[in-house]
């Protein structure tokens, strides 16, 4: 086992990332050792990074929540299994856990957040909540490009499931870059009829070549347009007037007003996407249409299982939405997703000492 873990630390706001080596702390009872075979670059590490959203840890931290890898140390039960490492890791123990919500548990530690994490050789986590991955999914995927499982993938599987979404119902998704390609996945595997809107054909063609049951493109639209424009979809696919499942994924100030417009009777409006911005509501929409506005955190790790078994039967797919790069060229790429040079997830494979 390596004597050292290399790690790309964050020093200051909107800094190159430095790369440090250090000695492998011991580990503790019921901690695990994992390598990291790919660890997702998220939104949320921009926020970090790029636009001043501060982490619970100080300065210098290792970002990156999105892992895989394989555990080489640790209870021997785990012990050379590769694992998916979730986003969102609770006590297992509070109020919150026990009531089934331990996506926001308060004494949940979030790698990249709370501690150092997937950008690196390796990563030492509580070993409670990891989620086995079997050797069936390894024939479909590689061990790197499933890492997108542990945020990308089940942050809308949650959500997905938490709207109360059921077989018929008109889903709208706003957003199918990263993540909101998998949520349109998603509600159409729930048997929802999907829409998705974007500001790009070519997220929106990718979209429409994997299912998805129509498109459109709001670029330059006003909202009364996007509005008759949905209307019109519904009617196309024969969809409820009411009743519609939003889900705003774009994580910007635009994708969110536009959401709380599309309301309608019945609705539930799924708020998944992240921005510092702020929007001015009437929140008595809600009240006249007797709509629901929920939000999501993570995903709760009793729930990973059921999102590799997605993967696994291949309902849904992973790799027209992943690229792979050296982690190497992390100052490269966050910069890069910055500029919005990528229409699929960068996901970030070790290339130094991991003997």
């Amino acid at each position: 086992m390596s004597e050292k873990i290399f790690q790309w630390q964050m020093t200051e706001l909107d800094k190159p990332f430095q790369l440090v080596a250090s000695n492998l702390p011991e580990l503790k009872e019921g901690e695990a050792l994992v390598k990291i075979a790919g660890c997702g670059v998220c939104h949320t590490d921009i926020s970090f990074w790029h636009n001043g959203v501060q982490t619970k840890h100080v300065l210098p931290l290792t970002l990156g929540h999105e892992i895989s890898g394989t555990v080489i140390a640790g209870g021997p039960a785990w012990i050379r299994k590769n694992v998916i490492i979730p986003a969102v890791l609770p006590c297992g123990e509070c109020d919150l856990c026990k009531n089934g919500r331990s996506n926001i548990c308060r004494h949940q530690l979030m790698p990249g957040n709370d501690f150092h994490g997937g950008f690196a050789s390796h990563i030492i986590v509580p070993s409670r909540f990891l989620c086995h991955v079997p050797d069936s999914v390894l024939k479909k995927y590689s061990l790197e490009e499933l890492s997108v499982i542990a945020d990308a993938i089940s942050t809308p599987y949650q959500v997905v499931k938490k709207s109360e979404l059921t077989a018929g119902d008109f889903a709208i998704v706003i957003g199918v870059g990263g993540v909101g390609i998998y949520g349109a996945q998603i509600a159409k595997i729930f048997g929802a009829k999907v829409l998705a809107l974007d500001i790009s054909d070519e997220k929106l063609a990718i979209a429409k070549e994997n299912g998805i049951d129509a498109t459109l493109n709001i670029k330059g639209l006003d909202t009364k347009t996007i509005k008759e424009k949905v209307k019109e979809f519904a009617r196309e696919l024969k969809a409820p007037k009411v009743g519609w499942k939003i889900f705003e994924i774009s994580g910007t100030k635009a994708g969110q007003d536009l959401a709380f417009n599309l309301i309608t009777f019945a609705s539930t409006l799924s708020v998944v996407g992240f921005t510092m911005d702020k929007l001015e509501l009437r929140l008595s929409n809600l009240m006249a249409f007797d709509a629901k506005l929920i939000g999501t955190w993570g995903c709760k790790p009793e729930l990973y299982p059921q999102v590799v078994e997605l993967v696994a039967n291949g309902n849904l797919k992973i790799d027209r939405f992943v690229q792979t790069f050296p982690m190497s060229q992390i100052n490269e790429i966050f910069t890069n997703t910055l500029r919005h040079k990528y229409t699929k997830r960068a996901v970030l494979v070790p290339d130094f000492n991991q003997s």
